[in-house]
């Protein structure tokens, strides 16, 4: 929940500069949003494979897989920063046709570059902590990341306490400044866990060959979901600057309430991926549906305090009031389908990927995002040019369509194996 606080504390502080402030913000962050789910797709693997040789109690394996993903994570963040910090003006323009909005965002895209290593440097070795079970550990460290985060942002957007006034380029440094503090803590905490790991990346032929199978179905589904969501942005963009900024509003408060949640589903991989790893299938089965039923029971709550706080939270920012009422609109939609997106993302992203058949999950959402979603946005938003709400809400039918698949998978227990 801390990690997606970034942008929302970006979004509230910067949404008092206007809404082009806000618009640009929100597409200059899409590069981010695309590079946190790959790293995401990253530690999901991590987390297999470190949850299940725990199981097996095979620690020389646990440390050769820590490596070996702290590797390709950092080798990710740097392409990452290269395209941020390489071609900012480009990007912005395939989003925008404002020029107040394209030079605020490139200026944003250009610094907060520098913020993708350490944030996977932070990821990685977060999911190694936890699944020691020191859970907590990064806990600590994201809230005073977060806490510092809020700190810099107010003097750096806004010049107090002798700092200048940097406003869009404020927010950048803030976030830039707070995730590498976090990820020099997460290493000095890492290291008390893992005292005298030894660097190996040799997994052997047959350990590369499972280690790509279950990595690559992962990171390229999880980029082309990503970039699926970039392709409703851009709709999005092409329909207004308006309306652009009112799906803004909503986009960090979106992030916030399923990272209160998305947290169930890393917990739903390393405990089943235990249970796995022991072989213990029955018992794996079982706790997997009452982890569905915690998520589904804290969605809907989450979701009647979305209801309810929708219009207190639009009325922060300064913004028209057109802008609000469609920010309000949207946040109404998004909490009528949360509690399926949140079973997709403990199905999907949690359970069933710990068996590591990421294949399974990998052509549930390119079938999803593609061939429903993306194409319902454009005809949608670009051609029957409907409302941005009802846009949003019928292309968000592709949650419905993973959810069902992802039932029938799930119960056939396919999904179900252990790492050789």
């Amino acid at each position: 929940m801390l990690q997606p606080s970034f942008s929302m504390i970006d979004q509230v502080m910067v949404g008092q500069l206007g809404e082009r402030a806000i618009a640009a913000v929100e597409i200059a962050g899409k590069p981010g949003f695309i590079y946190s789910f790959v790293i995401g797709a990253i530690g999901a693997i991590a987390g297999i494979m470190i949850s299940q040789y725990i199981g097996k109690k095979d620690r020389r394996a646990e440390e050769t897989s820590v490596c070996i993903n702290f590797l390709a994570m950092v080798l990710t963040g740097c392409i990452f920063f290269i395209l941020a910090a390489g071609f900012p003006i480009s990007f912005m323009k395939l989003f925008s046709g404002d020029a107040a909005v394209i030079q605020d965002g490139s200026s944003y895209l250009g610094i907060i570059g520098w913020a993708f290593v350490p944030l996977g440097i932070s990821n990685i070795l977060g999911v190694a902590i936890r699944c020691r079970g020191k859970s907590s550990w990064p806990l600590y460290v994201g809230l005073l990341s977060a806490l510092t985060n809020t700190g810099l942002n107010y003097c750096l957007i806004f010049g107090h306490m002798g700092m200048p006034a940097l406003g869009v380029d404020g927010a950048a440094y803030a976030s830039v400044i707070s995730q590498i503090l976090g990820a020099v803590l997460t290493i000095i905490l890492f290291l008390r866990l893992y005292a005298g790991i030894r660097f190996s990346i040799n997994l052997g032929k047959i350990g590369y060959l499972q280690y790509f199978a279950m990595l690559l179905p992962v990171v390229v589904n999880e980029f082309l979901w990503a970039a699926g969501q970039s392709v409703n942005t851009f709709v999005y963009g092409h329909m207004g600057t308006h309306e652009l900024a009112g799906m803004s509003l909503t986009g960090s408060v979106q992030g916030l309430t399923i990272g209160a949640l998305s947290g169930l589903s890393q917990a739903a991989g390393i405990l089943i991926g235990k249970r796995l790893g022991e072989r213990e299938y029955d018992k794996a089965y079982e706790e997997s549906k009452t982890l569905c039923l915690y998520g589904f029971i804290g969605a809907m709550i989450l979701s009647v305090l979305l209801i309810v706080l929708r219009h207190p939270y639009t009325e922060i920012f300064r913004v028209s009031d057109d802008v609000r009422g469609i920010g309000a609109q949207i946040l109404l939609a998004f909490a009528v389908l949360m509690p399926v997106k949140v079973q997709n993302m403990i199905l999907g992203g949690g359970i069933i990927r710990s068996g590591g058949r990421t294949k399974y999950i990998m052509m549930i959402d390119v079938f999803g995002t593609w061939l429903i979603g993306v194409p319902l946005a454009i005809v949608c938003g670009l051609i029957w040019k409907l409302p941005i709400v009802w846009v949003y809400f019928i292309l968000s039918q592709e949650e419905l369509v993973r959810y069902i698949i992802s039932v029938f998978m799930f119960r056939s227990r396919r999904w179900m194996s252990t790492i050789v």
